[in-house]
Formats: structure tokens, C-alpha cells, sequence
């Protein structure tokens, strides 16, 4: 079998996934034996190819028009769609937004902020509009395989590539899926 095609991208997010999926360490060397990266927020290519993908993998939650966008175009163009982390698994920490009207959390980061001298809401044609709740990746469109974790660990990464990459559907254990700072 060939090296299986992944496209990843962050959308709502801090960038942790990502960074986990860096700790991976050494073993990226490895990986790359199995795995074509086509494109990530990593890399300068940010779109999965036309042509699609075997693995799309998606971090973040949804919160607006352009993250929307983004998670149908992954879903369209990838056989297997991965959310990983507990944002694009369960909104994470993004769907704190959902508690306030879209329009006063704005208010409240750009013009009522402390640290904000005659602040103004951005608006900008390059700036995406919120939508009106933040959603998880699988409340936008279809999901193969959820990896939750804030972030996820390497070596849960490692695993699911590994199992994707070895033509399986990966089912994470418990043993891998880990939280708090005692890894209980």
C-alpha cells in the first residue's frame, strides 16, 4: 500500500492539536514514510487539493462564516475526517461565546475591553462574520473519527495516523485519551 494523502487545518483553535501533533518528535520521520502532508496550517499550502485526500483532519471549533467554509470544503475532499481535540470534538472552551449575544461578546473584546483605548469592533472584508453559536466539527458536517484531549497526546496522534495509514479505522482506548495534569 502507498503512503496515505493528509490535509490538516485549524479552524476556531489555539493551536495545542497542532503542536501535539508536533510532539510527536522523531517519530514525524517515521510517519512520513507512510504519510504525504499536503497541506496544514504548517505548511504554505492551507486547502486540501482539488483532488482530495485520504485523511482530512480538522482542530478547532466553528465560530465563524470562513471556519464553516472550511469544514464542508475538508469534509468534501476527504475520505476520512478526523476532529481532534475537544474543541472540534465538543466546542472546547470556544463555545463559552454561545452564553452572550454575538454582538456584545464583540463589544466586550474590542470596546469595553480594560486594556482597550477608543477600541473599535473590527470591520473588514477579510474578517469573517461570527456566526451566531460556536458548533463542534461533527454539529457542521460528518465525522469518521473523533480524538478528543485538550490537546490530544502524541502518541493518541500517533495512533490514529497509524491505524488510518495501515488502511484501519481507529478506535482510541482509554489508555490514550488523557486529561488533567496527573494524565488521569
Amino acid at each position: 500500500m502507498g503512503k496515505i494523502t493528509v490535509a490538516t487545518q485549524w479552524l476556531e483553535a489555539c493551536a495545542g492539536c497542532h503542536m501535539s501533533f508536533l510532539d510527536i518528535d522523531e517519530r514525524i520521520m517515521e510517519l512520513l514514510k507512510q504519510v504525504e502532508l499536503t497541506s496544514s496550517p504548517l505548511t504554505d499550502l492551507k486547502h486540501p487539493p482539488q483532488e482530495g485526500v485520504d485523511v482530512g483532519i480538522l482542530t478547532g471549533a466553528v465560530g465563524n462564516e470562513d471556519e464553516w467554509a472550511e469544514a464542508r470544503e475538508m469534509r468534501e475532499r476527504a475520505r476520512f475526517l478526523v476532529a481532534m481535540g475537544d474543541c472540534a470534538v465538543f466546542g472546547g472552551i470556544c463555545t463559552m461565546r454561545n452564553f452572550f449575544d454575538r454582538d456584545d461578546v464583540l463589544i466586550r473584546g474590542y470596546v469595553e475591553n480594560e486594556s482597550t483605548v477608543d477600541g473599535q469592533v473590527p470591520c473588514h472584508e477579510d474578517l469573517a462574520p461570527l456566526t451566531r453559536y460556536v458548533k463542534s466539527v461533527g454539529e457542521v458536517v460528518p465525522v469518521d473519527v473523533y480524538l478528543p484531549g485538550c490537546p490530544p497526546s502524541a502518541d493518541a496522534i500517533w495512533y490514529v495516523l497509524g491505524e488510518l495509514a495501515a488502511g484501519r479505522v481507529p478506535k482510541p482506548e482509554r489508555e490514550l485519551l488523557k486529561y488533567g495534569l496527573d494524565g488521569a
